[in-house]
């Protein structure tokens, strides 16, 4: 099955169609998916902003992300599962998005970033937890982790604007006389006072 036939049967599957014809139910995902990235983005930036120094820097850096990474992760599968659900909703139109692209390409480089911090600074966290920030990879990985995050919210916003399912309209027929719309006559002119 090739990539266009796949992204059709999606788009035809039960669930795709009831969410797509249902009044309540796509504005109902897009609100939980929003309410999600904000809950992703704003514990992803404790954590990053504690690696730079710029808060939380009295703090020990092992307890604050045992306890926080728990709710990011919740978020992020919340908000990739109502992203998915929204996904299949219109899946051709969205996958050719160049937006939804770069959107996808931000997360893959961002869950990289987060990788680079695991396997590196995560697993030395004892010789810096006490530290007021991380040491000069860990300030990296902070700021370029909020600069993704931030772009990804950014190309979510503009698939929104991008995307639509409504109708192709045809264009005008070559007899229409565009001076017409110009020189429409007008309420007639009010008599002259007296």
């Amino acid at each position: 099955m090739n990539i266009a036939a796949f992204l059709k049967a999606l788009e035809a599957t039960g669930l795709a169609t009831k969410i797509r014809d249902s009044l309540f139910i796509f504005p109902l995902l897009e609100a939980t998916h929003v309410i999600g990235l904000a809950l992703v983005f704003g514990t992803i930036a404790i954590i990053d902003l504690r690696l730079i120094g710029l808060a939380s820097s009295q703090r020990s850096f092992k307890r604050m992300y045992s306890d926080i990474l728990k709710w990011t992760w919740a978020a992020f599968v919340l908000t990739g599962l109502t992203g998915a659900l929204m996904f299949i909703t219109n899946a051709t139109v969205y996958y050719h998005n160049f937006y939804f692209r770069t959107k996808m390409l931000l997360l893959v480089l961002a869950g990289i970033n987060m990788g680079v911090f695991e396997l590196t600074l995560g697993r030395k966290v004892d010789s810096w937890d006490k530290a007021p920030s991380a040491p000069p990879l860990g300030r990296v990985v902070g700021v370029l982790s909020i600069a993704l995050w931030i772009a990804v919210i950014f190309m979510g916003r503009l698939i929104g604007f991008t995307t639509t399912r409504a109708a192709v309209v045809a264009p005008p027929s070559n007899n229409v006389n565009f001076d017409d719309f110009l020189n429409t006559p007008g309420p007639p002119p009010a008599p002259p006072k007296k």
